[in-house]
């Protein structure tokens, strides 16, 4: 379609930009459109792009427009010269999303414009070669980004039907189309987590009393709020499964789909007032993209309006995110257990418990901060 080709040449040329901004435009980077780009617009953007619209990125993805040039330059077919091994799952995009967020968690000079063209290249590089191995596949399930938006786009109202016409639904039908996937609950949990390790890094106690510096320190945060997150959750399951007489090893994955809303939550919790103030940078920089005094946007020159997202508007919806975000993930754990088979509705209560307890670690985090 017309408006597919259009969005793919868009988002490719945007992507160009950015990477020859991040090597060419102004060094400082609170002038350099290139870590506002990827950190703030890119990052945090797709996810009401994935929520609201669908899996947008999935039909621009510029990896995928390169892909098919190379796949024609070196005469491969797009299928690849390997079939991708269904084990590996989403195991590949938990990798790469755990990098992701330690590089914006953690990483020194993560904000650096030459360290972030350096980065976005690198990235492109492996999963192109990577693609063009498996073939077109892999960025459905190896692509940290695109796994990424393609797994909230299951919480969007807008759907299709078999034959392609797009339809509204249940916003957590989704949730309910695909079955359990190896390396889907490692995903959830490194969304969860990183956005609670955030959390947990704005708080009094962490500001007094850790070096934000500090590279271990931060690693090993950022470890320990994963790795709890998932200890809870499959612990939780695991329990479950007694109670029901269920496979343990299977039961997570099967129930993994239920954490998106609570994934969801606590994203926009932590980065709302982010993307609506600091996303304002984005489209003031791309006025003057390469520093040389120009004003393609009209935007060059202007401030950031605070007043966009005061205090009172940034609390509500932190607050009504994680508790929707509960109240959403609770409903897709029950549902899911409606499909399993036998005593399956006695082993709800680990779960809930394993939710209530992720609402309130993410309530405290917001109001410790």
């Amino acid at each position: 379609p017309a408006l597919t080709t259009a969005g793919r040449a868009l988002a490719l040329a945007a992507s160009a930009l950015v990477v020859a901004v991040a090597f060419a435009g102004p060094p400082a980077d609170d002038a350099n459109l290139a870590p506002w780009a990827l950190f703030v617009t890119f990052w945090v953007g797709l996810v009401p792009a994935g929520v609201l619209l669908g899996p947008v990125w999935r039909r621009v993805n510029p990896l995928r427009t390169l892909h098919t040039a190379l796949c024609r330059l070196t005469r491969t077919p797009a299928a690849g010269r390997r079939a991708l091994p269904p084990r590996l799952g989403y195991w590949p995009a938990a990798g790469w999303l755990t990098g992701f967020v330690w590089l914006e968690l953690v990483a020194p000079h993560r904000s650096d414009p030459r360290v972030v063209g350096t980065l976005i290249v690198a990235y492109a590089a492996a999963n192109l070669a990577l693609a063009w191995w498996f073939g077109r596949d892999w960025f459905t399930r190896g692509d940290g980004f695109e796994a990424y938006s393609s797994l909230l786009a299951r919480i969007c109202p807008l759907g299709r039907r078999g034959d392609g016409t797009l339809v509204l639904r249940t916003p957590l039908t989704g949730l309910m189309a695909d079955g359990p996937d190896p390396g889907l609950t490692a995903t959830a949990c490194v969304l969860i987590g990183s956005t609670g390790f955030d959390g947990i890094t704005r708080t009094t106690y962490w500001r007094d009393n850790v070096d934000p510096a500090s590279i271990p320190a931060g690693t090993l945060g950022l470890a320990a709020a994963i790795g709890s997150v998932t200890v809870l959750y499959v612990a939780a399951l695991r329990l479950s499964a007694r109670l029901t007489g269920q496979d343990p090893a299977a039961l997570p994955g099967r129930f993994a789909a239920a954490l998106l809303p609570i994934a969801l939550g606590y994203t926009v919790a932590h980065y709302f007032s982010f993307l609506v103030l600091e996303g304002q940078t984005t489209f003031i920089l791309a006025s003057d993209p390469f520093g040389t005094g120009l004003n393609l946007l009209g935007s060059t020159g202007n401030r950031v309006d605070y007043d966009l997202a005061g205090p009172a508007l940034t609390a509500q919806v932190q607050v009504n995110a994680i508790v929707l975000g509960h109240i959403a993930g609770t409903i897709t754990a029950h549902d899911l257990a409606l499909r399993a088979p036998g005593r399956a509705l006695r082993g709800q209560l680990p779960v809930a418990a394993a939710m209530v307890a992720l609402t309130c670690a993410g309530l405290f985090a917001l109001l410790s901060g």
